[in-house]
């Protein structure tokens, strides 16, 4: 089995001890940590509205697909995390609009805390 770490410059640096993904396979599969709504050019928490925070996930998680020459497109499965489940009709907007057709099987899990007090986090597998 190869593996390989996926990195983007695009996409926040990892604040722990995890890759931001890991493709296996050949390059088939890649495995996406959990993106946060931090700017990777700031490294500040976008905060204020679940839509922003949102789309500033959905943006780092983009860019690290891209990393490992994957899309949205490819992505067979995600995990949503939210602090506050009142955000879910937000949250799922936002993300409605970057999976637009045969959207990935998808959980929704609600959670004490995420990191750096973030309100919502997504990862995701891809296969290529």
């Amino acid at each position: 089995m190869s593996r390989k770490v996926l990195e983007s410059s695009q996409a926040p640096k990892a604040i722990g001890p995890y890759s931001q993904a890991i493709s296996v396979e050949r390059g088939t599969m890649i495995f996406c940590s959990g993106q946060i709504p931090l700017d990777p050019r700031s490294g500040q928490l976008v905060t204020g509205d679940i839509r922003k925070e949102t789309e500033q996930v959905l943006a780092n998680l983009k860019a690290v697909l891209e990393a490992g020459g994957a899309s949205f497109a490819h992505v067979v499965r995600c995990t949503i995390y939210l602090t506050d489940m009142n955000d879910f009709t937000a949250v799922n907007e936002v993300y409605g609009r970057a999976f637009t057709s045969a959207p990935p099987a998808r959980a929704t899990v609600a959670v004490a805390a995420l990191p750096k007090g973030a309100r919502v986090e997504i990862d995701a597998i891809a296969v290529t």
